[in-house]
């Protein structure tokens, strides 16, 4: 049978036996991987095409559009997807949102995060470490993440500026488990608020 095309599609030339129904499944096989295919979410995608071949495109009901990076793994590289929204991040007990919310966006395998927190007792935070919230668990690191944060400089305080991290897997804390917000200072005796804007890679 002769094939045709870039995608090298079975057509069947004059000589082929009469086998109709036959060819045309060969041809709707040979075409089915270069279709791009429709799924409701990223869940679906998962659970429908994660054994899918090498080069799948796929295609979901928000824009999203997704290629198939390898010929094994559920992997994909991302062509498009919507701007997700920002989510809350969850709050250690005696802390509340500040003046900004605190809250979390995840885009890819890149977690962002935003807002102030200040202790609901109105007092300082402590001037060593000590767990300020938790991120949800799609965006806890591999490893770990930190970055400087903002803080409060009234009173005693003269820096302004402390540590942000947020836990992941080998961390070893005892501050907290994994995607647990840990905040570092020495600054003075205690700031009275903390700005967690940062962001991180999970992997």
């Amino acid at each position: 049978m002769a094939t045709v095309g870039y995608a090298k599609l079975p057509i069947p030339g004059g000589g082929d036996a009469p086998v109709g129904p036959g060819n045309l499944a060969d041809l709707g096989l040979a075409i089915d991987p270069h279709l791009v295919q429709h799924v409701v979410d990223k869940a679906e995608r998962d659970s429908q095409y994660a054994s899918a071949p090498l080069h799948t495109v796929v295609s979901a009901e928000n824009g999203s559009l997704w290629v198939k990076t390898s010929a094994t793994a559920n992997a994909w590289a991302t062509v498009y997807e919507p701007l997700p929204a920002w989510r809350p991040v969850s709050l250690a007990s005696g802390y509340q949102a500040g003046e900004f919310q605190p809250q979390v966006r995840l885009m890819g395998q890149r977690v962002h995060l935003r807002g102030r927190i200040v202790r609901t007792d109105g007092t300082v935070f402590p001037v060593s470490g000590v767990k300020i919230g938790d991120v949800p668990a799609d965006c806890q690191p591999a490893v770990y993440a930190s970055w400087a944060g903002g803080s409060g400089i009234s009173g005693d305080p003269v820096v302004g500026v402390g540590r942000v991290e947020v836990l992941g897997n080998v961390s070893g804390s005892s501050l907290g488990g994994v995607g647990s917000i840990v905040w570092f200072s020495q600054d003075g005796s205690g700031v009275p608020w903390v700005d967690i804007s940062g962001s991180y890679w999970k992997d």
